[in-house]
């Protein structure tokens, strides 16, 4: 393109995720706010791990002809044992895919003016390619600042300690952070003679490379973490900037019918007495562990809405890359249960429209895996949390939620590895009685007001994401 052309074409962002739709839908809602609020046009590289893109692809097709997609031919996996954790497999979906995302980008900076390459939290090895291209390298981190904070924590805590983190005696003090267990760490740093561990710790030490980095969340979430990560004595760091909650404004998979059957049972139940049962869309439990939630949920009395999943005795995280069961959910339940629950619950198979059935007047508490997507959608609706994490940073999540926030009350393993029945129903009621209950619910209101607040004209959010428009804006001038 010569300078003449140059100068008339639009800005361009190119936005490449990794694996997984939380990954995704995040990056979506950042597009179309880049597109809105700051005119740029939107071009999706998206890595093939070999499953199916039928969801990824109705999630962007309905988008504004400003952001486009391409996706890249699907990496081989053959070498790879079955055992191997997701976290490596999301990471080489995208090293794997290098070549084939040098070509996209290359074709896009022929006919376009691409001033930023965005990558979330798995792939700032795309950034050598950024620089070939002089195109600004940014990373869009889809999780908290003390996930973040334990990024760039991580490689010191290397160097200083020979152990499992798992077995530290004394917790991780990460700056301006509540302290966390070494157990509560996210899952891949768990055993660190795994890969998944080397390459956590080397796209950690990638960070420091990225011109700046956005989180999705918000400063009056975690003031003291965003205080320590945008301190102006971290020299050598990236400039961060707190964009979040960005979240999905509207259902956009799933059927028709669950939509509409999920919507019109919740318009007939009280306002705020319903406990939302769900575990996003990687989670399943064991048969024991399935068993064990029907029967807490009878005992505890409360109305429920609980979307089940066929259960995985090896896996907590199954379905992560899209592998849905053929089994029928319900057909694992215990004897009886449907019938012994009929009015009080409702249960469907494997989806509901998550974002409609949190924003209901009769919903009034979530149990959740503690993925951040859906923290933040509790959060923009001030619905208090039951907090039952699974893998990757959820318990980490946990511990900000239960012992930060205070909007959740988290679940206690017994020495069988299981959440008993008791202690559900003991949760289920918690959550909407006594003293407890009341005290999370003002506090999520709070954070409900902060959101709002944060995403205003005005609001802090907003001139986060002006700041890093501006900087795209100026570097090709």
């Amino acid at each position: 393109m010569d300078n003449t052309q140059c100068q008339e074409a639009p800005l361009h962002v190119a936005i490449v995720p990794t694996p997984g739709m939380g990954h995704l839908i995040p990056l979506v809602e950042l597009a179309k706010k880049l597109v809105h609020l700051h005119n740029f046009f939107v071009t999706f590289i998206i890595p093939n791990d070999g499953t199916s893109m039928k969801p990824h692809k109705q999630l962007l097709q309905p988008l504004p002809k400003t952001i486009s997609s391409i996706f890249l031919p699907p990496v081989n996996f053959d070498d790879l044992p079955e055992n191997v954790l997701m976290e490596t497999r999301i990471t080489l979906s995208l090293t794997r895919s290098l070549e084939a995302l040098r070509d996209s980008l290359k074709a896009l900076t022929e006919s376009t003016r691409v001033v930023a390459l965005v990558v979330d939290l798995f792939g700032p090895a795309a950034f050598e390619i950024a620089k070939e291209f002089d195109v600004l390298p940014f990373v869009f981190f889809p999780a908290n600042a003390m996930l973040l904070s334990l990024s760039f924590h991580l490689p010191k805590l290397d160097e200083t300690y020979s152990g499992e983190y798992k077995d530290m005696i004394e917790p991780v003090r990460l700056p301006g952070c509540v302290p966390v267990q070494g157990r509560d760490l996210t899952a891949p740093v768990h055993d660190r003679k795994d890969d998944a561990y080397k390459w956590i710790l080397h796209i950690c030490k990638l960070y420091n490379l990225a011109a700046g980095i956005m989180v999705n969340s918000f400063i009056d979430l975690e003031p003291g973490a965003f205080k320590a990560l945008m301190d102006e004595n971290n020299i050598g760091r990236p400039p961060i900037y707190p964009v979040g909650p960005l979240i999905q404004t509207g259902s956009t998979s799933g059927l028709l019918g669950e939509s509409d059957q999920c919507l019109s049972w919740l318009d007939r139940q009280p306002n705020g007495s319903v406990l939302f049962v769900s575990f996003g869309s990687g989670g399943t439990l064991s048969h024991a562990q399935l068993n064990e939630l029907a029967l807490g949920l009878e005992m505890s009395g409360q109305r429920f809405l609980w979307v089940a999943r066929s259960p995985r005795d090896k896996a907590v995280n199954a379905t992560y890359f899209g592998i849905q069961s053929t089994d029928d959910p319900l057909a694992f339940l215990p004897e009886g249960f449907l019938d012994r629950t009929k009015g009080v619950g409702l249960v469907v198979p494997s989806w509901a429209p998550q974002i409609q059935v949190l924003s209901h007047g009769s919903t009034g508490g979530f149990l959740t895996h503690c993925g951040w997507n859906s923290i933040l959608e509790s959060i923009v609706n001030g619905v208090p949390l039951i907090a039952w994490p699974l893998y990757a940073e959820q318990k980490m999540n946990s511990v900000l939620l239960a012992d930060d926030l205070k909007v959740a009350l988290r679940v206690k393993v017994d020495e069988k590895g299981l959440v008993s029945k008791e202690d559900i129903a003991n949760y289920s009621r918690s959550i909407f009685e006594g003293r407890e209950g009341k005290l999370i619910r003002s506090k999520m209101n709070e954070l409900k007001d902060a959101a709002s607040r944060v995403l205003s004209q005005d609001g802090s959010s907003t001139h986060s994401l002006a700041e890093v428009a501006k900087i795209w804006k100026d570097h090709k001038k």
